[in-house]
């Protein structure tokens, strides 16, 4: 059991400072789904599912967490696929709400 609160992304208007590359790049082992952008200034992930109705049960799933985090990814979507990115728009660049974001993003689909 895990003693540790689930952390929740934190307000970052002008409070947090956007994440160097060596830093994502070092957080992403932990994600390895989730590709960088150029000069690592956001994460994406590609997801695949069977059919649309799959596609936007989890988009419905992605909205409510960002809505509970107050963080809101980008959110690219088709028949059979959703790409996420998450990025700090504030501070032009990835804070550890980015990766908070993508944790739970990624839970969705995580066996329990």
């Amino acid at each position: 059991m895990n003693d540790h609160p689930t952390p929740h992304c934190l307000p970052c208007e002008g409070g947090l400072a956007a994440w160097n590359e060596e830093q994502v790049r070092f957080h992403l082992r932990e994600l390895p789904e989730w590709q960088p952008d150029e000069a690592a200034k956001g994460l994406s992930r590609t997801f695949v599912f069977k059919n649309f109705h799959e596609v936007m049960a989890f988009v419905n799933a992605v909205a409510w967490i960002a809505h509970q985090e107050d963080h809101h990814p980008e959110l690219a979507v088709s028949y059979r696929k959703c790409t996420v990115h998450f990025s700090t728009h504030a501070v032009h660049g990835v804070t550890e709400n980015d990766f908070i974001g993508a944790r739970k993003v990624e839970g969705l689909l995580t066996p329990l």
